[in-house]
């Protein structure tokens, strides 16, 4: 009886092992943006025999189509470059703990095509490639380099690390054949957090922060700084500045001294990087090609790029039933070859089951976020984008909210008005005290618009462009307009004359 339980519970707990790994599989080819997704079948195809092309099936395009009708849908002086720091720190605060933060909403500047098309095709180097340039000058083994350089790649376009250790870990293990304790990795991270501009390969703002103080030179204002975001981070993320002052024993000026150094730390230092060294050099291929005809009607298919259709190869399945079909007679050399046969056939009938759950994922995300954002597609028109976040997705399609983070990442759509990534279309609402919900993204253009055609010889406040926007019918805030505007990559008003 207790031999039984035992072999029981062995089953479980393979059959435990086999769904996670699978899940992990899906997970990670529904992330990988077309031309890795080519490569990596490349690659299973070089190490699973019984792994082949179909080249008398097509290749698998799905073109959804589909027509729906539109739908509808205090006082500040800006006299110190400070100030710009300031409000970046305070948008960051701002996002702590939202279910989206593993998905930095795409803030592109203008919506010309010529401008997206400078994204996708722009020649200069990217973030990455500055830190991988680092790494080589550092005293390494062969594998630290290679996990720091996966770490590298894993960072978000802000330099943070939003993926935990303990799966970052498991990929190394399973597609990598990298085995790593969570310790041990934490390891390569920190020495990764050594790396410029400081704050790289944090995995939270708190620790972003941190990292930046603990670069400077020892002082009392340094221990001040580490001592508010250690002990007092979450009065600081709410502003509670007179909290921290009395409750640090502070005078006013020192307490005003202190306060101007926290709101010198960066709070994206991969964005700031980006901005010195510019984006990718690569070139983008869309993941997602987006047709819209003049009577409104919008349609989609999957690139398939260099993806072969795939299947399981017919000699190795003839070979396993052979096998199967002589149990009673099969020698030692023979047994084993229908074990390697078995596992083979295996892996190849699930990393093609993989790669149609990553089809249909993708399907029914992309055709979605077309529903969601029909007007864009039909006009073209960024103020047109409605609020829509990864819940909203998530909800609509059934999948879970990292399954939806996942589509969304690195991967891009061709569209009739130009190749846009897909964290274009996902942008917060804004409610008014009235409780009208605004798309950030119609502010944004608003914002623009109004700084554009101003008067350039006398540039207009943020108190001044609340203004004009709530004549508009934007009625936000003065802050609210200063985080927008950074977001925008605009100046501040002295800068813009």
């Amino acid at each position: 009886m207790a031999q039984s339980q035992i072999q029981e519970q062995k089953q479980e707990q393979r059959l435990q092992q086999s769904v996670s790994q699978q899940q992990l599989l899906q997970s990670h080819l529904i992330e990988l943006p077309i031309q890795q997704f080519a490569e990596r079948i490349e690659t299973e195809m070089h190490d699973n025999p019984a792994l082949e092309t179909d080249s008398e099936s097509p290749e698998y395009l799905e073109y959804p189509e589909y027509q729906e009708s539109s739908e509808a849908s205090d006082d500040y002086e800006a006299q110190r470059e400070r100030e710009e720091r300031s409000d970046a720190l305070d948008a960051a605060l701002e996002n702590i703990g939202r279910d989206d933060e593993d998905l930095p909403v795409y803030h592109g500047g203008g919506s010309s095509v010529e401008e997206h098309e400078e994204l996708v095709y722009g020649q200069s180097s990217s973030f990455y490639d500055e830190l991988l340039e680092q790494v080589g000058e550092m005293e390494l083994t062969e594998r630290e380099r290679y996990v720091m350089e996966y770490l590298i790649r894993s960072l978000d376009d802000d330099g943070f690390l939003r993926a935990p250790l303990e799966g970052i870990a498991d990929e190394l293990a399973i597609y990598h054949n990298i085995d790593l304790s969570v310790a041990q990795l934490e390891n390569v991270l920190g020495k990764l957090q050594r790396l410029d501009p400081p704050g790289i390969g944090a995995r939270t703002l708190q620790e972003c922060l941190l990292l930046q103080v603990n670069r400077r030179e020892k002082s009392i204002l340094t221990n001040q700084m580490r001592l508010v975001l250690t002990d007092y981070f979450d009065a600081f993320t709410k502003k509670h500045w007179d909290k921290i002052r009395q409750s640090m024993g502070l005078d006013e000026v020192r307490a005003e001294a202190l306060f101007h150094e926290l709101r010198r730390l960066n709070p994206k230092p991969g964005a700031a990087m980006g901005e010195t060294v510019g984006r990718s050099m690569q070139q983008i291929t869309p993941d997602f090609i987006v047709d819209t005809q003049d009577d409104g009607t919008v349609t989609f298919s999957l690139n398939s790029g260099e993806v072969p259709q795939l299947q399981v190869s017919q000699s190795f399945a003839d070979l396993l039933k052979e096998y199967q079909n002589n149990k009673e007679g099969l020698s030692r050399q023979m047994k084993e070859a229908l074990l390697y046969t078995k596992q083979k056939v295996d892996a190849a009938q699930s990393f093609i089951d993989a790669v149609q759950v990553r089809r249909r994922t993708l399907t029914l995300t992309m055709k979605t976020i077309i529903q969601l954002q029909h007007r864009f597609f039909e006009e073209g028109d960024e103020a047109l984008l409605r609020p829509m976040i990864l819940k909203d997705v998530a909800e609509r399609t059934g999948l879970d909210l990292s399954t939806v983070s996942r589509v969304s990442n690195s991967k891009y759509v061709q569209t009739r008005w130009g190749v846009f990534p897909l964290k274009f279309f996902f942008s917060d609402g804004y409610v008014t005290e009235s409780g009208e919900e605004l798309s950030t993204r119609e502010i944004k253009a608003a914002l623009r618009e109004i700084i554009d055609s101003e008067d350039k010889r006398q540039p207009m406040s943020d108190d001044a462009l609340r203004e004009v926007l709530k004549a508009k019918g934007y009625p936000i805030a003065r802050r609210t307009v200063a985080k927008y505007r950074e977001q925008l990559g605009i100046p501040i008003a002295r800068l813009r004359k």
